[in-house]
């Protein structure tokens, strides 16, 4: 979340805040601080319904600000921070989409969309001044050593000057984690260049589901003794990757995000395959299943039914997810609801 630079009595602006950014670093000031990454430069195109259809052309513009960012590393920072709630406000007051508290708002808010006002609610403002404030972090570590991504994830966590003094990340353990865990969720709001590699765990987690073939579903079902074993589609897919050492979210639309996305061409056994209604938003999906191949998947697909084979080849296609397992490991414990 977009943390205060400055101790109290101190007023933000001008020098004085830039000594405070480069001093301090956020995760000093609010322990278990989320946030963002990417692979900045180039063009990064966004992965199939990773980004709410509403948000989508304001990501891909504003990702491209400066070479530290890009469209995906913005997606990542603000799922990361609101799950894509615009209404969003942690308890120590964080507010909006992007997650400003009311002072680093009024230092670094812009008017996006040149309506005449900076309103921290409105993604349309909300989502520039995060893209402007990641690229005014990267500027004052533009002369490190080092990807410069890594070294603006570096600054944020840690503050500039830790990143200026050991010539890149500074090896402090939370901001090593917090830069590594960053750039991994943001994969998985890029569009795939090339083959995405295949998963090593892919076959114990298709193993498990085959072994709860013909069991009925059951809504909520985790597999517990208390439910007999049964499962609902997530339930079941979280259940077949611990089985595998991944511990997966409970849902089906965070799932979406353990991973990077291959297309429907180069699917392959163990992959994630996910439902919508609205093919334009990942986190409106509503079912997920494990492919096996063949164009089929083995899920818990409804109420009064059982856990079985089913063609994934139907109108309601999302996508694919191909689980890592630092894809999972990056993804925030509780995303609000957009």
């Amino acid at each position: 979340m977009r943390k205060a630079w400055l101790v109290a009595g101190i007023s933000i602006g001008g020098c004085t805040a830039f000594l405070a950014l480069l001093v301090v670093g956020t995760y000093s000031l609010t322990a278990g601080a989320t946030g963002f990454g990417g692979s900045g430069g180039g063009r990064v195109a966004l992965a199939k319904g990773a980004v709410p259809a509403r948000y989508q052309a304001l990501v891909q513009k504003w990702g491209n600000l400066c070479p530290a960012i890009n469209p995906a590393l913005l997606a990542a920072q603000l799922y990361q921070e609101s799950g894509w709630n615009p209404r969003a406000q942690s308890h120590a007051a964080a507010q909006g989409i992007a997650q400003f508290i009311p002072g680093t708002w009024a230092a670094h808010g812009v008017d996006g969309d040149g309506d005449g006002d900076r309103d921290v609610w409105d993604p349309a403002d909300a989502i520039p001044s995060a893209a402007t404030y990641d690229c005014k972090i990267a500027g004052y570590v533009k002369r490190a050593p080092g990807d410069p991504t890594n070294n603006m994830l570096a600054a944020y966590n840690a503050g500039a000057y830790a990143v200026i003094r050991y010539g890149g990340v500074p090896p402090y353990k939370e901001t090593q984690n917090y830069v590594r865990i960053i750039r991994t969720l943001e994969k998985s709001f890029a569009r795939p260049v090339g083959r995405v590699d295949p998963s090593r765990q892919a076959a114990g987690a298709i193993n498990f589901s085959q072994q709860q073939l013909g069991k009925k579903y059951l809504w909520g079902g985790n597999g517990t003794p208390e439910q007999d074993g049964r499962f609902d589609c997530s339930g079941l897919t979280q259940a077949a990757y611990r089985t595998v050492g991944i511990e997966l979210p409970r849902v089906a639309n965070d799932q979406y995000n353990a991973g990077p996305h291959p297309p429907r061409n180069e699917l392959l056994p163990g992959d994630l395959v996910f439902f919508s209604d609205d093919l334009t938003n990942s986190r409106a999906i509503r079912h997920v299943g494990i492919y096996v191949g063949g164009g089929y998947m083995i899920n818990a697909p409804r109420p009064g039914a059982v856990i079985r084979f089913d063609k994934i080849d139907t109108p309601d296609y999302f996508g694919a997810t191909r689980v890592t397992e630092d894809g999972a490991k990056s993804l925030p414990k509780h995303p609000p609801s957009a």
